[in-house]
């Protein structure tokens, strides 16, 4: 695992070596244990590593036979061995026994194309000096990330926005659509940033760069198949499904270094820990981490799990010192991001580096087999909302529904019923959903916000970014919002949450079921076999009901959350006040000071729980105190 980052200045224009350095060591934390630049004439290239595989003599950047190509990369790819047999096969020189060098190789066989031959997580730089072209590119999931910008007489990126900005001839300029998005989101997408002239590459797109004539061409090389559908027996599936599980967890247990696992006790990593287990020869270091409050805190499961396996287990419960990196979340992540379970991610990421440079995880599994609770509710939806919309008293009982006192939320009935009976009230299923997962929806915003912020939109660019996603009409509605979520939520808020925690610990993290083919081969899947009734994640469980506990088997799904509700009420009460109420919130421009207030009191009186939005709200105040103190609207 690494940090990469590069300037190319125009043809004429000499590097500022300073200013390379200066970028490439924000990155330490992405890689301690190695460095190394190639700057000639107007290029230049720094890397900063984290040595997992070929400990010795994976130093990069690597180059070709010739040195007329070379290239940095941060993350793994799974099937290089089998890639190097092919490449040696044609007659292909390897200097080292790393990953890295098969991407250049591979390249020189199939040029631009070569990242469809890859299997694993990458952000790839890499610059063939022959043709005068650099190639970026990242993975088909979106684990690992790549900032760019185009300026006149430069073009630089970097692994992260922190380590970009150390190029002081790039200005910071508020992107106000990005903030919009925020706000509904709780992450700013790609290719968007909170800047409104740095840009995130997406997942699954290649960029090449023309050194001499200073501009690039963006492709797309991979997207899921909406249309694709197996035909296959349930018996059949599972057979295949387990295979494939055992393949993409053997592959992410590669490594010249110990590897061990983040345990929630949850489905998706007990089914992990638990493949690890048999296919290891010893005994898994697993990780868990949780709450004094028992409804957020899952070890009680992730302790089930490790006895059934024999790991060596450790576990942490987080107190009231949490709230200590609060104030770090918007220098870990360079921009507003409010996903709260950050925080978690974080620290289970900092006491597994104590121990190991590596550790797998579940991730991917809720949108590989429909294991998120919303997909039910949304089935379910599907079906009755046309008779929701013509019923009257249904309608008035809904709205009833959002007047009584939630009291200590999420999770809560009354804070369910209250979201649910929201979304039933819209007439579109693909608008409920939307309504369903926003932080601020559009009705919400129009409430909250100013007029003069509104008026910097035309419609509401958070609706339209996720709609875009929806326009498929050929597929039931839990493969359309599994494709969107696919697209949006995974890459943009869960492998953004996961890179930037476990790399600000210097720690790696690997997805198996975030293997491309598994992804494939569960979206094909036909609907009723992943939700069965009220049961998420049927096949999943079915498939390997040898290796899950009865308890954990048979329990709901619970999410990595923290208890936002009573911190706001308690512990971070004095921080949002002294921040967002006290502070200079207000004279930002985009929220009406009494609705603020409002939204406040309602929240410390109990009478509703506002916690996600006062989150979204501290975070994106914090994190103009950290970059642009004196921004105003």
């Amino acid at each position: 695992m690494c940090g990469i980052c590069g300037i190319i200045e125009k043809e004429g224009n000499k590097i500022n070596r300073d200013t390379i350095i200066s970028m490439n060591l924000k990155l330490t934390h992405r890689g301690p244990d190695d460095e190394g630049y190639f700057v000639k004439n107007n290029i230049a290239v720094g890397m900063r590593r984290l040595s997992i595989i070929d400990i010795k003599m994976g130093h990069q950047p690597i180059f070709n036979e010739d040195e007329t190509i070379l290239v940095v990369f941060n993350g793994e790819i799974y099937n290089f061995r089998e890639l190097r047999e092919e490449l040696e096969k044609k007659g292909h020189i390897f200097k080292t026994s790393s990953d890295t060098e098969v991407i250049i190789h591979t390249y020189e066989e199939t040029k631009i194309d070569f990242p469809k031959k890859l299997r694993g997580m990458f952000a790839i730089a890499l610059v063939d000096l022959k043709e005068k072209k650099i190639i970026l590119t990242r993975d088909r999931l979106g684990k690992k990330p790549i900032y760019y910008y185009k300026g006149k007489d430069f073009f630089a990126f970097s692994s992260e926005l922190n380590s970009l900005l150390e190029d002081k001839r790039i200005k910071r300029e508020i992107n106000l659509e990005a903030i919009n998005m925020y706000l509904t989101l709780q992450y700013i997408p790609s290719p968007y940033t909170i800047y409104k002239n740095i840009f995130k590459l997406e997942p699954a797109q290649i960029m090449v760069f023309d050194i001499i004539s200073h501009s690039f061409q963006i492709y797309k090389y991979w997207q899921i198949d909406h249309n694709y559908s197996l035909n296959i027996d349930f018996e059949e599936a599972k057979y295949k499904l387990r295979n494939l599980v055992f393949e993409s967890v053997k592959l992410r247990m590669i490594a010249d270094v110990e590897i061990g696992a983040f345990l929630s006790g949850g489905i998706d990593s007990s089914i992990v820990v638990g493949v690890m287990s048999q296919v290891s020869s010893k005994a898994i270091r697993t990780f868990s981490i949780g709450f004094e409050e028992e409804k957020f805190s899952e070890l009680k499961y992730a302790k089930k799990v490790a006895e059934k396996f024999s790991t060596q287990h450790t576990e942490l419960i987080i107190k009231d010192k949490m709230i200590d990196v609060v104030e770090e979340i918007p220098l870990i992540y360079g921009e507003p991001f409010a996903d709260p379970s950050a925080l978690p991610t974080f620290y289970v990421s900092k006491i597994t580096s104590k121990y190991l440079k590596v550790a797998l995880n579940g991730d991917g599994g809720d949108e590989a087999f429909a294991g998120y609770s919303r997909y039910v509710f949304v089935n379910i939806l599907d079906k009755l909302s046309k008779k929701i919309t013509k019923n009257k008293l249904l309608q008035i009982l809904l709205k009833l529904v959002s007047k009584i006192p939630e009291g200590n939320a999420p999770y809560n009935l009354i804070w369910k019923l209250r979201k649910v009976s929201k979304a039933l009230l819209l007439e579109n299923i693909e608008d409920a959903y939307i309504s369903s997962i926003s932080f601020f929806d559009i009705n919400e915003k129009t409430n909250y916000l100013t007029e003069k912020f509104l008026s910097y939109f035309n419609s509401d660019p958070a609706h339209n970014y996720l709609k875009k996603f929806l326009k498929e009409t050929n597929v039931d509605i839990i493969k359309k919002i599994t494709y969107l979520d696919y697209n949006s939520y995974l890459p943009e808020c869960l492998m953004t949450k996961m890179d930037r925690a476990s790399m600000a610990n210097s720690l790696e993290t690997r997805s198996p079921l975030l293997d491309h083919k598994l992804v494939e081969f569960a979206f094909s899947l036909p609907t009723n076999y992943k939700i069965k009734g009220s049961k998420t994640k049927y096949i999943f469980k079915e498939t390997f009901s040898d290796l899950l506990p009865k308890e954990i088997k048979n329990r709901g799904k619970m999410g990595f959350g923290i208890p936002l509700g009573p911190w706001f009420r308690k512990e971070l009460k004095k921080i949002f006040e002294e921040n967002c109420i006290k502070g200079g919130f207000i004279d930002r421009g985009y929220f009406k000071k009494e609705e603020l207030l409002k939204l406040w009191n309602e929240h410390i009186n109990f009478k509703k729980d506002h916690g996600y939005k006062l989150w979204a709200i501290l975070i994106l105040e914090l994190w103009h105190k950290k970059y642009m103190n004196d921004f105003k609207i």
